[in-house]
């Protein structure tokens, strides 16, 4: 995909603007407002930060992000997928814990993005993304357990141990939070499509809540106050950043990065394929990475783009990036307009709203093409990484899931197909190639695949025994990649070849591996003149090579004589 710098973008993006295209904006930036309060609030209180940390993180990567995205129609805020990090960072270290790791993951990002690098994260596999997004709608729902039943458990490390601990009692449910939740969790699961396409189901069904714990004046917990102002009381300064304890945040603050990128590159194909408008996934990183640095600074949690608010913008009509900062614009009005009310959202709803979210996080279409098929490699990933996301800590899953991307990739890829023929002198004829010789001791290998270190055993092992073999071809065609492994693999079959009087030749090599193999110094040691375009061309002047050999072997026997 070329490179576009930021100006070149937004001459694209606005070139023929109109009032009519910003009427479109206009509505699709308060549609994606109204689908995004009810979120940002559930999402920073998921994070163990406030609502209002969810808000104002809104705003701001609306507006930071937004300015500076990749594509037109990224919307960034809170993502449940972040906030299932957020929480055990909390638990450990406190709310700077999310604030210096957010900063350092803005670094990385950035970073990443300026160094062009940003394409590796889509080397992930499928089934490992699958797996992590799983495993992190697993940790949002029993997350919210608490809020739903309106009671307070012991903490635990990670997500399994809080729902082992469920099990063991020892806890009375409040009937009244619960209520409140099936409240919105029915809204939002019953309420029909074309309805929750004019008013989003979250925000109804919030709504609702609130006004029936309004109305019956329950004690159950809730938001409480809205600060109104972006600059929270709660937020990183330089004069308070620990500086000696950088380390410490290092693991998690790559966990955030890779979360991060992901999720929002994840973002931008969903957006692409809607579209058809490319994203442009270093500027996207980059624009994560400002964002992230500036946020925490007023008091706010690492952001991402998210697919849900990008989608909602897409099919309200969006044109430009203007969604997003209007979408951003909404919420600041929201905070000052709405905040008395939403200091009434009880926290029950706000579970309600987060439960259903993570259930439908699931990437069910992808988990059922998979199982329905039994893809077995790609159903161990699956399983393995959601199982470490929800045992371990996430950390230790991005580890573990990293690892079994490489040894997926590796499995796929190591196997190099060789197939050995002898030569059919017959058969050559009856394509109308004419040789001079039987062709007895000429063989042709048929190679199909990379031959890199994990593919040369297979590699050494087809060619182990050569016999009377005078010259052996490598059709090489179907082999797009050679490592130094490779060379060396190549370099001990010509040797072994060569010192029982044999020649080792080459057919339809590939330019990469033709460069890699003039790098390593084995067309010099091979020579030239034993390349050829086709196996037919050179089994004809292997042979014709045959024949002059013996027709000088027959005059020395003569002479001899």
């Amino acid at each position: 995909m070329p490179r576009r710098s930021l100006v070149r973008l937004y001459q694209d993006e606005f070139s023929g603007y109109s009032l009519a295209k910003f009427q479109q904006d206009l509505l699709a930036g308060l549609t994606v407002a109204a689908v995004a309060l009810p979120l940002a609030l559930a999402f920073g209180v998921a994070s163990g930060a406030s609502a209002a940390a969810g808000l104002v993180t809104a705003i701001l990567a609306g507006v930071i992000m937004g300015l500076l995205g990749g594509a037109p129609y990224q919307i960034s805020g809170p993502t449940g997928a972040m906030s299932a990090v957020l929480i055990v960072l909390v638990s450990r270290y406190g709310l700077e814990g999310i604030w210096i790791a957010g900063l350092i993951s803005g670094a990385f990002l950035l970073l990443i993005g300026i160094m062009r690098i940003g394409r590796f994260i889509a080397f992930i596999p499928a089934p490992v993304i699958s797996g992590f997004t799983s495993g992190i709608a697993l940790i949002i729902f029993i997350g919210q357990i608490d809020n739903l039943l309106g009671i307070k458990t012991a903490a635990t490390e990670t997500a399994a141990q809080k729902l082992i601990g469920y099990f063991s009692g020892g806890f009375t449910p409040d009937l009244r939070s619960l209520s409140l939740g099936l409240v919105v969790i029915a809204t939002m699961l019953f309420l029909p499509a074309k309805w929750n396409a004019r008013f989003p189901a979250s925000l109804l069904g919030i709504i609702l809540a609130t006004l029936l714990n309004w109305t019956l004046n329950w004690p159950v917990a809730m938001i409480g106050a809205i600060p109104q102002t972006l600059f929270l009381e709660q937020r990183l300064n330089f004069a308070s950043i620990p500086w000696s304890s950088f380390p410490e945040f290092l693991a998690p603050a790559m966990t955030i990065t890779a979360l991060g990128a992901v999720e929002s590159l994840l973002s931008g194909a969903v957006g692409s394929n809607m579209t058809g408008v490319r994203l442009q996934a270093n500027q996207e990183l980059i624009a994560q990475g400002v964002g992230n640095l500036i946020i925490p600074f007023f008091g706010g949690v690492p952001a991402t783009a998210a697919i849900a608010r990008s989608s909602v913008g897409i099919k309200s009509g969006g044109q430009t990036r203007l969604v997003s900062i209007i979408h951003a614009v909404g919420l600041l009005l929201s905070m000052f307009l709405l905040a008395p009310f939403m200091a009434r959202i009880p926290l029950a709803a706000l579970a309600g709203v987060l439960m259903v979210t993570a259930i439908r996080m699931n990437e069910w279409a992808a988990i059922k093409f998979m199982f329905g098929n039994l893809f077995k490699t790609d159903m161990i990933a699956f399983v393995i990484t959601m199982v470490a996301t929800i045992v371990l800590d996430l950390t230790q899953a991005i580890l573990i899931g990293s690892f079994l991307a490489g040894a997926v990739f590796l499995n796929k890829i190591a196997s190099i197909d060789i197939t050995v023929q002898d030569v059919d002198i017959k058969r050559l004829r009856e394509r109308g190639i004419e040789t001079e010789g039987k062709c007895k001791h000429v063989r042709v290998a048929f190679l199909t695949g990379p031959l890199f270190f994990a593919a040369t055993g297979q590699f050494n092992e087809a060619f182990a025994n050569l016999g009377d073999t005078h010259a052996l071809i490598l059709s090489m065609r179907g082999v797009s990649l050679i490592d130094t492994a490779g060379l060396e693999s190549i370099h001990r079959l010509y040797e072994r070849l060569h010192k029982q009087g044999g020649t080792l030749m080459f057919a339809g090599i590939h330019d990469n591996a033709r460069n890699m193999m003039e790098r390593g110094g084995l067309v010099k040691i091979i020579g030239e003149k034993n390349f050829f375009w086709s196996s037919d061309q050179a089994i004809v002047e292997a042979e014709r090579r045959r024949c002059e050999f013996c027709l000088k072997q027959e005059r020395f026997d003569r002479f001899i004589g």
